[in-house]
């Protein structure tokens, strides 16, 4: 085989560190760029934050919290606190912990920082009743155990033989001892804790009531025996069944509807999701204007006091100081980027949303990204990272930028209506049909169409499920 050499001209493209740090930048959220600033501060003596004109330093803003809903958030700035999670025992020693233990000092004078109150927790409030009973030792700590196996909604998702056969032998616990100690748990606050399903959650709620309570007994029947019929409204056969008119079923339905089927909720603390919003929409003179969030855009400067040092120190002992500068120049360079870019795609977008602005999700016109990266200039990729977890403050709520993006279906016109829009519509005919004669996917297809949108009756069915309502017959009311 014979060698040789050979010259080949080609052509590729080569991210520099600064446009890939600039791209990185641009995906973030404004939560996770100051994270990665204060990385970067901590890391890069040449770059400093900005002082206010009061000479306290550029903080980050408290942010607004999001209620998960589809793209808006409420304008509630509540930090959920995450609860500390109390160790589960040993199943093998029933070991109970009887919570923390204080220990005051004899000088009055000394500080201390006061403990905040952390939200209420299951586990420690069943204990807390389980140590007013009257008791043996032995079946307290069998107690215990069914309660530390108590799911967040209170719950048990074991049945007693198996928490028995993972019990170890030398205990002696039989099922029999389990059945009385989950008697005990049963009666414990709140009520319907330690059931086994929700028809005997809902069972023990209503037996806790006074016996002259109306409805109680009809309603005990229907949970405990009927309880599929209730969820599919199959009213005829329970009118059957209760031998009872309109009127009775309607009152057992309201009693059993009161009832919290998840009585262990209250106690566990969900996670709090937050935001900040880049941009703030005002209508001026009768134009919609974005303009960025101040308060979220980090200020950042070279540190003055190295910058000079190093312009009078030029020498090969300072390359890592002038390589800690062109980082700064390029972090602080491309931030200013990143918030440019975001104010562009903003205000396209708002310029091309008027209506919703103006009159709500009804008014929602089709956009795709597409559309905005042409105007822009910009590629497509690019709008898509502008749009992802970037939000938009409007006096219409908190939305995501990615939220006034949506499909579009023909109109009779020959134009198209945003999928936005239909959902909205689909909300407002529900909202206002007869509940005793719901609409069915079907006829609101129809009034759709009366109104010239062509939506077929499977996507009605797929809007519909996307806003959680449910199905016609699960709609239905006495």
């Amino acid at each position: 085989m014979k060698h040789s050499l050979q010259l080949r001209l080609s052509q590729h493209l080569t991210l520099t560190p600064q446009l890939q740090q600039s791209i990185r930048l641009l995906q973030l959220s404004t939560i996770e760029l100051n994270q990665e600033i204060e990385r970067l501060l901590q890391e890069n003596p040449l770059l400093e934050r900005e002082e206010r004109e009061d000479g306290a330093p550029e903080t980050s803003p408290p942010p607004d919290s999001v209620d998960g809903s589809a793209g808006s958030t409420s304008g509630d700035e509540r930090a959920a606190e995450t609860p500390a999670e109390s160790e589960r025992q040993d199943s093998s020693n029933f070991e109970i912990d009887d919570g923390p233990a204080y220990s005051g000092g004899d000088n009055d004078d000394e500080d201390y920082t006061p403990l905040a109150e952390l939200p209420p927790n299951l586990r420690l409030h069943l204990t807390g009743q389980l140590s007013l009973m009257h008791l043996t030792e032995r079946d307290r700590r069998i107690v215990q155990l069914l309660i530390d196996s108590l799911d967040d909604d209170g719950y048990l998702g074991q049945s007693l033989d198996e928490i028995c056969e993972m019990l170890p032998a030398e205990l002696e616990v039989e099922a029999d001892d389990l059945a009385i100690a989950l008697q005990h748990l049963q009666h414990l606050e709140p009520v319907g804790i330690g059931a086994r399903n929700l028809s005997e959650c809902l069972s023990l709620q209503l037996a806790a009531m006074p016996v002259g309570t109306e409805h109680r007994e009809a309603a005990l029947e229907i949970v405990r025996n009927h309880l599929d019929a209730l969820a599919a409204r199959d009213f005829l056969k329970l009118k059957r069944l209760l031998k009872c008119d309109d009127d009775c079923l309607r009152g057992v339905q309201k009693l059993i509807t009161s009832l919290n089927p998840r009585p262990g909720r209250d106690f566990s603390a969900e996670e709090a999701r937050y935001v900040i919003a880049d941009v703030i929409v005002r209508k001026i003179r009768g134009v919609w204007v974005a303009s960025l969030n101040q308060d979220a855009m980090p200020r950042l400067r070279v540190n003055r006091m190295y910058a000079d040092i190093l312009q009078r120190n030029r020498g090969g002992s300072t390359q890592q100081l002038n390589s800690q500068l062109q980082e700064a120049k390029w972090l602080i360079k491309n931030v200013q980027q990143r918030f440019d870019t975001i104010l562009r795609v903003s205000q396209a977008i708002v310029d091309r949303q008027r209506n919703f602005l103006e009159h709500g999700e009804v008014a929602m016109r089709p956009l795709v990204l597409r559309e905005i990266a042409e105007i822009l200039g910009l590629h497509e990729s690019t709008v898509s990272r502008v749009t992802t977890q970037k939000f938009m403050h409007t006096p219409r709520g908190i939305f995501e930028l990615k939220y006034f993006f949506g499909s579009h279906v023909a109109t009779e016109a020959g134009g198209a209506a945003s999928s936005t829009a239909i959902r909205a519509l689909i909300k407002q005919l529900v909202g206002a049909e007869n509940t005793r004669t719901p609409l069915s996917d079907g006829q609101i297809s129809e009034l759709l169409g009366q109104q010239g949108i062509v939506v077929a009756r499977r996507t009605i069915a797929k809007y519909r499920e996307s806003l959680q309502i449910l199905p016609v017959n699960l709609r239905k009311t006495l």
